[in-house]
């Protein structure tokens, strides 16, 4: 059996982080997570933060995954790339033959790939993402651990927790599986567990209560209100 490899693996830890007031939304989740995922993104409106994305799925899906996010959503969602910058009222899905971690790049967030080694038995791994928030973004970071299978992202979230985030674990009732979100529960990452229909609502409104300036204000969009959830669609 392969040996269970942690985050650091592909990336340490840091202690020295780049001050920043930009918000970002980082998102894990495994088995149910493609449903998981497009409720909560569905709901997001087109001037929230920009959202980096792990789901652990085959390499040959990724893609076509987020065209299907993009064609749903108010924001835009596509397979992250080498460098994409991650802007507010865009989704970035780590393809699924790469780890995604969160740079910086001068005043910049940017998505990176790496082909290390699986972590947790993934690649993508959630861990890895959130790793990646809490040296880069820090207290800047809002989590969300939805449904899967196992443990990866509880360690990575607690991480971030550390590191000043705050984070959002779907509660037990709307998960298909109750395994990431309790592990991250039982670690002691998680600051609020949230019913699926209402997280892009409670993430939305947490970022209201930090301030106007908590992300950057697109005065195009069409959402005036940035707690108010959008309706959900379906095919």
């Amino acid at each position: 059996m392969q040996k269970s490899l942690t985050a650091d693996a592909v990336l340490p830890a840091l202690s020295n982080r780049i001050a920043s007031t930009e918000k970002l939304i980082i998102v894990g989740a495994s088995t149910g997570g493609t449903e998981a995922i497009k409720d909560f993104l569905v709901r997001l409106p087109p001037d929230c933060p920009g959202i980096a994305i792990t789901q652990h799925m085959p390499e040959a899906f990724t893609k076509s995954f987020a065209a299907r996010l993009d064609s749903l959503c108010k924001i835009s969602v596509k397979e992250a790339e080498q460098g994409d910058r991650i802007l507010p009222g865009h989704a970035f899905i780590a393809p699924g033959s790469a780890h995604l971690l969160v740079k910086r790049s001068g005043a910049n967030y940017v998505c990176e790939l790496s082909e290390g080694p699986p972590v947790n038995r993934h690649r993508p791994s959630v861990d890895v993402l959130f790793r990646s928030a809490a040296n880069v973004v820090g207290k800047n970071a809002i989590g969300v651990i939805l449904t899967g299978m196992g443990k990866d992202g509880a360690a990575g979230m607690l991480e971030m927790k550390q590191a000043g985030a705050y984070n959002f674990s779907q509660d037990e009732a709307t998960c298909v599986v109750f395994g990431m979100p309790k592990e991250a529960i039982a670690a002691g990452g998680v600051d609020e567990i949230v019913p699926l229909p209402l997280m892009a609502t409670k993430v939305m409104g947490y970022l209201a209560s930090l301030g106007a300036r908590a992300f950057r204000y697109n005065p195009e969009s069409a959402t005036p209100d940035c707690v108010t959830p959008l309706p959900v669609s379906f095919y």
